[in-house]
């Protein structure tokens, strides 16, 4: 059996997530390379005022991510696969192997002020939940307009989407979604439109700057959350995460894919545990465990177990 380590995307965020690191050589080293990498303190990112801003937020999300892996994987068994939702897809390549954590820093920066800019305000992304996904694109098909665009984003779950545009054109989508009785809707703490086709000149920009980084083969099994399966190649990875903004994320099919390659153990790196609520419905067997809230050595633990266990 295998385990995977799975990492949240934008809108997991909290004030004071990078204090709360673990008390440890490895992630003290981390927020240090970060602060030289950056030039500014690292730990000056993660107040409320700071996450305001969408660079703040993914720079959070990517030294949170690889720091508390590195931790959780120190003394322990590794893990077998890693998955990233949007920005989490940086930190699953940097524990992976596949991505310098100084490259993963300069680039996540350059794409967090390259989102920010194309759309400063007047857009962003809302959840809806309790809807089948061909009612919601038969919704967004009413409302969508050039001058009015509101795009599919992510399949998180069965019954839960999201959805990504101008303010107005949520709204219009959200109250029809209300109207069908059954939905559920949450604007998400996310400033920007991503995961359609609104950042395709941002991806473009930032594929630019990933031509001249080098990548290197994943020694870890690394599951795109776009493509819902595994990538193998330098090349694949780097169209992967440079265009992982613009593309919808199909997280549902991505952890069905994990189960599906004998995954039984799926671990949420911090902050929050929504991937793992996300996850349960999947994993009918196994188990499903946040980092927040869980005992280092009861995470290494599980790891053992799960490379012990026989196909």
């Amino acid at each position: 059996m295998s385990s995977l380590l799975v990492f949240p995307g934008q809108g997991a965020q909290q004030p004071g997530m990078l204090h709360r690191l673990p008390t440890s050589v490895l992630a003290e080293a981390c927020l240090r390379q970060a602060s030289e990498v950056l030039g500014e303190d690292a730990l000056a990112l993660d107040s409320p005022q700071a996450l305001a801003s969408t660079r703040a937020v993914q720079l959070c999300l990517l030294i949170a991510g690889v720091a508390n892996a590195r931790v959780l994987l120190e003394s322990g068994p590794g893990a077998d696969y890693v998955a990233g939702l949007s920005i989490g897809a940086y930190p699953a390549a940097v524990v992976a192997g596949a991505l310098d954590f100084g490259d993963a820093l300069r680039l996540v920066s350059l794409r967090g002020e390259l989102m920010q800019q194309a759309y400063p305000q007047g857009y962003g992304m809302t959840a809806i939940i309790g809807l089948e996904l061909a009612t919601v694109e038969a919704l967004l098909a009413r409302v969508h307009s050039p001058d009015n665009p509101v795009y599919l984003a992510n399949i998180n779950a069965d019954s839960q989407v999201v959805i990504a545009g101008s303010d107005a054109a949520m709204r219009q989508v959200a109250e029809l979604a209300r109207g069908c009785g059954v939905g559920v809707t949450k604007r998400l703490a996310v400033s920007v439109p991503s995961h359609c086709p609104l950042l395709e000149q941002p991806a473009k920009a930032l594929a630019e700057a990933f031509s001249r980084v080098t990548l290197q083969p994943p020694r870890l099994g690394y599951l795109s959350g776009s493509r819902a399966r595994p990538l193998r190649t330098p090349e694949q990875l780097r169209d992967d995460l440079a265009f992982n903004m613009c593309r919808v994320v199909d997280w549902r099919g991505t952890v069905q894919s994990a189960y599906e390659r004998g995954v039984r153990l799926q671990i949420e790196l911090p902050p929050g545990a929504v991937l793992t609520a996300l996850a349960r419905r999947v994993f009918e067997q196994g188990t499903v465990i946040a980092c927040d809230g869980a005992r280092l050595d009861t995470l290494q633990a599980l790891l053992r177990e799960e490379g012990n266990r026989q196909p």
